[in-house]
């Protein structure tokens, strides 16, 4: 069966990581027998250096004709970059947040899992990690304060700059039914969290949060607020299946999820709109210092893949497939350098997708 794809390699380790991505499909596409047909689509820095903008319409319509985006990261070294001397609206993050807004992606998953072999890469002490974790983060995509309005102004000799949260009940409600529709095919329960004790935002979410909740009997649900879930996720992880929550907070808690699993290298996720149609990206950055080295870690982006399989291509068979080669390879002790520990074998970026790719298995 043939399948198309729109890839974004994007900048920094970007085309490193992907082209692993690429390599572990392509071989999934061998024993599972499907064609994966790939269209690259520049974004971010690679798109500036090109076209001058950081996201072309063009572009746009070339991901929309697509079943899926692939995408590795964005960005560059914001203290050395030239990217970064260009007004906001034309730097990298810029096409990022349009193409998120264009196609629609209101809805990023982001699971949070520490595999059995990867603990001591752990930074939470044994007690607070027992079992291991399994979380996943559902972050509103599209709305909130980073696509508010904004302005910065002089008042009486002083620059002022405001920056708008606004959320509509429409926009929380179809965030709120991902959630707990995800919760449902896990263990059932979501932690809404808001900071409801300060902000109307977030006294609106509670309340459509609530209304959609009486439509999952069978899921059960708590408010928290956002400064109390960022010190329990590093307080007892392990209590957490579902979390919803707002752009902002979601940006936050995500990359603190990412980091207790023992590696933001590791993680995967998947921005999806109300349709089968995603983009599927690493939750880490650029990492610009190490790009060209063969030292990035492309798990993350392979776990993106896999994603991709099981949510926009219903390939849960193969997804399925792709988690298990990681497992297995981690198990078989490869690492690298991110997530390496005496006694493991370190290896590379291509190595890392070499190891897994051979893996897959039906």
């Amino acid at each position: 069966m043939n399948h198309q794809i729109a890839v974004i390699p994007g900048d920094g380790i970007g085309p490193e990581i992907v082209r692993e991505a690429r390599k572990v499909l392509d071989r999934v596409g061998e024993v599972f027998g499907h064609t994966f047909e790939y269209t690259e689509v520049l974004l971010g820095g690679a798109s500036i250096d090109v076209h001058g903008v950081p996201l072309t319409d063009e572009a746009v319509e070339t991901a929309k004709k697509a079943e899926c985006v692939l995408m590795g990261s964005i960005g560059g070294d914001a203290k050395t970059s030239p990217w970064y001397q260009l007004e906001p609206s034309l730097r990298p993050e810029a096409g990022l947040l349009k193409i998120r807004k264009a196609l629609n992606l209101f809805a990023n998953l982001r699971p949070a899992y520490l595999y059995e072999e990867l603990k001591e890469a752990c930074p939470l002490k044994d007690e607070i990690i027992g079992d291991g974790f399994d979380l996943v983060i559902m972050r509103e995509l599209t709305g909130g304060l980073y696509f508010g309005e904004r302005k910065t102004v002089e008042e009486n000799g002083e620059k002022k700059a405001t920056d708008t949260l606004t959320y509509s009940e429409t926009e929380i409600r179809r965030i709120a039914i991902r959630a707990f529709d995800i919760a449902q095919k896990r263990r059932k329960k979501v932690t809404s969290v808001d900071k409801a004790n300060v902000l109307d935002s977030s006294r609106l979410w509670r309340a459509v949060v609530e209304e959609v909740a009486k439509d999952y009997p069978g899921v059960s649900y708590e408010h928290m607020l956002v400064d109390n879930c960022a010190m329990q996720l590093v307080k007892d992880p392990a209590q957490f299946d579902v979390i919803l929550t707002e752009n902002m907070f979601g940006d936050i808690l995500s990359d603190e999820a990412s980091m207790v699993t023992g590696s933001i290298g590791m993680l995967s996720s998947a921005s999806l709109n109300e349709t089968k149609f995603g983009l599927y990206e690493p939750s880490h950055g650029s990492a610009p210092d190490i790009a060209g080295q063969d030292l990035a870690n492309p798990i993350a982006t392979i776990l993106s893949a896999a994603m991709m399989l099981r949510y926009s291509l219903d390939l849960d068979q193969e997804a399925d497939a792709i988690e298990e080669a990681v497992r297995q390879t981690l198990k078989d002790g490869y690492r690298t350098g991110d997530i390496y520990s005496e006694g493991t074998t370190r290896v590379g970026t291509a190595e890392m997708g070499d190891r897994i790719a051979e893996r897959i298995r039906k």
